[in-house]
């Protein structure tokens, strides 16, 4: 087994909530070996008026880490009064938020609501602030764990009892405890070697909640506020929300890094691509996600406007339920992956902002099999091969489409229409359906589909965010983000060495050979790697694009 033992280590006063020092330091993941690995936290404290002492601490990667991985957490004062000059930045975002619960959500629309008010045990950048009556410390980290872990735990069924993440990486069964060792040191003990641990601990899923505000809603009765009206880490509070409509939020004036340049943060919830382009163009708001293809290229003429871009860490599939027939039938799958036009589906709906996917990974990402070759566009081999699997005269299925655009997929709907064009020619006959956003995924992950649309945008750069939390067989359970239901035991076998161990080119061994498999097996269509493209108005400064496609505003300004 392997310990993480987590220390926050006082160093001095000082008067204001500046971060202490963060050095990298190469070496090995923690976790990896057996033994005590330990992130030390430094922490420096004030006092406020009228309020508790003030806490800032940053975790800094151990020696023996591959990279610095840090937070910084600093408890100051929650409400600040506006200046009359304030600066107010409106990002046009796609959707509402399901709820301010970051370990039950999956969706980047949650996600970037979220993001904005907690921080993580583990950070790749950015730490927060929190204001409950005393300093953060190992309470809210035990609790933040805990409650997504112990079927017991009073806020385990709060909100959801879905914890998606935690649970589609196996956490569960990963740790064998946490303890706390006094108020300012947690130990985290697995029961085998995980390279990604720290990796995985800098995800969303990972914000800290505050345990002395969720129990005092549970003792008045009101547990769920926890999740409705949340206290975090983040560079921002939450004012105002009304779903539909409108995501207000503040900046913390004591954040540890210093107060954001902007003053206010709205999150003008606009569904519509054209609408968000609309707004864009009237000033309206000044960032948007998720612009349609086609009008890209007006954007680029926009003298307002500028284009950031990079490759997306993504992947748009169509996932076969693989416990349902027909196809259970690695042949039924193979020969409607020759059947479907991916060159069509591309060329009409991703226009010039999406790249063919033959793996379940991105070609950016480390490991990634390029030798691998994808499936001919063949609708005669397609169609031999499901006679040859007992389908000669075809058959019935649903063909689930996304009721959203994403940023892995502009229009799930279209796709769907063009998929279903295509099956028809070799006798399968696909009824499009689709649900609310929410209902969808639902009923995607309880495996209710034959065929369904999703995709994903990778959380922490780890071929493992993929491979096993996508298409492991942890994932493959009931109200996982496995919904091919893929369990297929070679390529559980390879993904779950390859946690294993810290040697990047063993792991990338094991991660080739895994997509090798994946691609023999076909639990999907491959569809397309979206690129990350983000109209921004030019009095936006310093917005920076993440490869995680997470929506971040702290470090952002505005010009006058």
């Amino acid at each position: 087994m392997g310990e993480l033992r987590l220390a926050i280590v006082p160093v001095g006063l000082i008067h204001s909530c500046t971060p202490a020092f963060v050095t990298p330091v190469p070496g090995l993941d923690p976790g990896i070996d057996p033994g005590v690995h330990r992130i030390k936290v430094f922490m420096r404290r004030r006092w406020i008026a009228g309020s508790s002492p003030a806490m800032t601490t940053r975790i800094v990667a151990p020696k023996r880490t591959k990279h610095a991985l840090a937070i910084a957490i600093s408890i100051c004062a929650l409400l600040t009064p506006a200046p009359l000059t304030a600066k107010t930045l409106v990002f046009c975002s796609e959707g509402s938020p399901e709820n301010f619960y970051p370990g039950i959500n999956t969706t980047g629309t949650s996600l970037d609501a979220n993001s904005q008010i907690y921080s993580r045990i583990v950070d790749f950048e950015r730490g927060g602030t929190t204001k409950p009556t005393r300093d953060f410390n190992a309470d809210d980290v035990m609790f933040s764990l805990e409650r997504q872990w112990k079927e017991s735990h009073p806020f385990f069924k709060v909100t959801s009892s879905n914890h998606s993440y935690f649970n589609d990486m196996g956490l569960p069964t990963l740790l064998k405890s946490v303890e706390k060792l006094d108020d300012y040191a947690i130990r985290i003990t697995l029961n085998q070697a995980e390279a990604p641990f720290l990796s995985d601990l800098a995800m969303e899923f990972a914000g800290i909640q505050s345990k002395e505000y969720a129990d005092l809603m549970l003792k008045a009765g009101t547990p769920e506020k926890i999740d409705q009206e949340p206290i975090g880490t983040g560079p921002f509070y939450l004012v105002q929300y009304q779903k539909d409509a409108i995501v207000r939020y503040r900046a913390f004036a004591d954040y540890w890094g210093g107060k954001a340049q902007i003053d206010d943060l709205v999150f003008s919830i606009t569904p519509d691509a054209s609408v968000r382009w609309a707004k864009l163009q009237k000033g309206e708001c000044h960032i948007m996600p998720y612009p349609n293809p086609a009008d890209i290229e007006a954007m680029r003429k926009d003298p307002n406007i500028q284009i950031l871009e990079q490759p997306g860490l993504n992947i748009g599939y169509l996932a076969y339920n693989t416990t349902k027939k027909p196809f259970d039938a690695v042949r039924v799958r193979k020969a409607l992956n020759m059947a479907i036009n991916k060159k069509a589906i591309i060329d009409a709906v991703y226009l010039s902002t999406g790249i063919a996917a033959k793996n379940p990974i991105p070609p950016s990402m480390w490991s990634y099999n390029d030798d691998i070759k994808d499936e001919p566009f063949d609708p005669v081999a397609a169609k031999k091969l499901l006679a040859e699997a007992g389908y000669s005269n075809g058959f019935q299925t649903d063909l689930w489409a996304m009721p959203v655009q994403r940023p892995y997929n502009p229009n799930a709907r279209r796709i769907a229409e063009l998929m279903q064009a295509d099956l028809a020619k070799i006798g399968v006959k696909a009824e499009i359906k689709s649900f609310e956003w929410g209902e969808y995924r639902k009923r995607a992950q309880n495996g209710e589909h034959m065929m369904a649309q999703l995709g994903w945008t990778g959380d922490n750069g780890d071929p493992d965010n993929f491979l096993h939390t996508l298409l492991g067989c942890d994932a493959a359970k009931t109200n996982g983000s496995n919904i091919a239901k893929f369990c297929y035991a070679p390529f559980e076998e390879l993904v779950m060495k390859a946690k294993a161990t810290s040697d990047q080119a063993q792991r990338t061994e094991l991660y080739r050979k895994a997509q090798i498999i994946f691609k023999e097996q076909a639990p999907w269509f491959t569809i397309a790697h979206a690129v990350q493209i983000k109209p921004v108005r030019k009095e936006v400064v310093n917005f920076k694009l993440s490869p995680f496609g997470r929506h971040t505003f702290y470090g952002v300004d505005i010009r006058p």
